[in-house]
């Protein structure tokens, strides 16, 4: 029988895995962090671990998810006191481009390559991935509403125009070093364009 922890214990175990997945993430990648490494580091039972997620990739994906949540906050605060000033389609490229260039110095989010993000997603609940996705959309809505935006934009095609720049970033190598800024730039700008 599992034993059973108080509302505290659970909570120091769960921010304890979330901790260590993360330094594991970060040295390890997806598919050589094990849950066996994990709780090893967080001092429990693989049981225990169980008893919090379903699986890795449920813990995974959440410190991930956690990581990318307090970059959009960041994002929107930034956004917030540009929309408040003299509004350009220039600095609201600069700011979204500075937002990109931040994410791809994060440990984490280093070391994910598309094949990792690809096998994360696909052992996930299709559920949980939709709920992201519109988690994003939600998030990329309540940042517009802050613009005079296009009434017949459509918030959806924006944001996974967006998701698309976050996967081309990822190909950094095979777009070429050199022009990477440039390109990722001008992406960002015709997306902007699109929607003021």
């Amino acid at each position: 029988m599992p034993k059973s922890y108080s509302e505290q214990e659970r909570e120091y175990i769960r921010k304890r895995l979330k901790e260590e997945a993360a330094k594991c993430l970060a040295k390890y990648g997806v598919r050589r962090t094990t849950v066996d490494e994990i709780v090893r580091r967080v001092h429990i039972p693989k049981g225990t671990f169980y008893l919090f997620y379903k699986s890795k990739e449920l813990l995974l994906f959440e410190v991930i998810q956690e990581q990318q949540e307090n970059v959009n906050r960041e994002l929107y605060q930034t956004i917030s006191g540009i929309a408040n000033t003299e509004f350009s389609a220039e600095k609201l490229t600069d700011v979204i481009f500075e937002f990109y260039k931040m994410t791809e110095k994060m440990p984490i989010l280093k070391l994910i390559d598309v094949g990792e993000v690809e096998l994360l997603v696909r052992k996930l609940p299709r559920e949980i991935v939709d709920e992201h996705f519109q988690d994003d959309t939600d998030t990329i809505e309540k940042m517009l509403a802050l613009f005079p935006v296009k009434k017949e934009v459509n918030i959806k095609v924006i944001s996974a125009a967006f998701h698309a720049i976050y996967f081309a970033t990822l190909h950094k190598a095979e777009i070429g070093e050199e022009q990477y800024d440039e390109a990722l730039y001008t992406l960002i700008y015709g997306i902007v364009l699109q929607m003021i």
